[in-house]
């Protein structure tokens, strides 16, 4: 069974992926497991109680395995219990990549779009740094999640993102006839660029020391001026400072890592864009995960808000 198909005290078994797996203690002193499963419709946690040591040798990271067990809430959050584990045998399931989540578009459909858009960006100046950028990065955009854990936390959903608010620019463009769409899109497709090197990639995802230390938004205007300098571009003319600030200013607010604030048209514009298409991931997927008349998990970056699935 799917894990976005469970209920509520449904009893369940199939095959899943563990996300993460780690050995905690309980008040007595007895070691448990605290599990997160996934497969391609979603994930949810559990816990194996009483674990022996070759449950925690067995039951790793990055491993198949069958498991039965009950769906049950708790505290609000949809969770397994009961849970009884097996490693998988031959001829079972067993590829890690069946059941990761995907981008719900082909990585091909969504290049070939990008594709398509670069040539709505008017200013040359723009479209040859984007351009250059996309051919330096091209085989890991299109397979790099766009964050760890928050919003479109998938294998391309780096690419899926960035299309999807080239697609919401393109309309809001129209309505807004003031709006320089060329710079917007041209905006929207570097702004996380740089999370192919900020993260590890789509399998396991972890922060890299560069991303840790330094952040995607440093990482992209670093590498954004190793262009200018290939293509003999001067960076003190107005359209490159333009760019510039549109990518530095997309976090909106100087403590969300920005390092200044969207201070023209399309940088306030690219932020909200940027938020529309990031929360609206994180509510789907996390209300994906319950069912009707549920609440779900407490999602962080929302202001730790969760949200109700309504049964109309």
């Amino acid at each position: 069974m799917k894990i976005s198909q469970m209920k509520k005290d449904q009893l369940f078994d199939g095959f899943y992926l563990i996300k993460s797996a780690e050995v905690r203690k309980t008040r007595a002193g007895k070691d448990f497991i605290a599990f997160t499963f996934q497969d391609d419709s979603g994930e949810i946690s559990g816990n194996l109680w009483d674990a022996q040591t070759y449950n925690v040798e067995e039951f790793v990271a990055g491993k198949i395995v069958y498991m039965k067990g009950r769906r049950e809430v708790y505290n609000g959050t949809p969770q397994v219990n009961q849970i009884s584990l097996r490693k998988t045998r031959e001829g079972e399931p067993n590829d890690p990549k069946d059941f990761k989540e995907k981008a719900p578009v082909s990585a091909s459909e969504v290049k070939d779009y990008l594709e398509q858009m670069l040539f709505k960006i008017e200013n040359a100046t723009w479209q040859r740094i984007v351009r250059a950028l996309y051919r330096k990065y091209d085989k890991e955009f299109y397979t790099y999640p766009a964050a760890k854990t928050n919003h479109h936390a998938f294998e391309a959903g780096l690419a899926y993102h960035t299309a999807t608010m080239v697609r919401l620019a393109d309309s809001i463009g129209d309505i807004y006839p003031d709006l320089n769409k060329s710079l917007l899109f041209a905006g929207i497709m570097l702004h996380d660029l740089a999370k192919v090197i900020e993260l590890t990639g789509p399998d396991h995802t972890e922060y890299t020391i560069r991303g840790n230390l330094i952040g995607h938004i440093s990482l992209i205007n670093e590498e954004i001026t190793k262009v200018l300098a290939d293509l003999n571009i001067d960076d003190t003319k107005e359209e490159v400072i333009v760019l510039r600030h549109l990518i530095l200013s997309h976090h909106g607010q100087l403590e969300y890592g920005s390092p200044v604030r969207p201070r023209i048209l399309e940088a306030e514009i690219l932020h909200m864009i940027d938020n529309i298409d990031a929360n609206m991931m994180m509510m789907t997927t996390a209300l994906n995960r319950v069912s009707e008349g549920e609440m779900t998990n407490k999602i962080f970056a929302m202001d730790n808000r969760s949200f109700y699935k309504p049964k109309y």
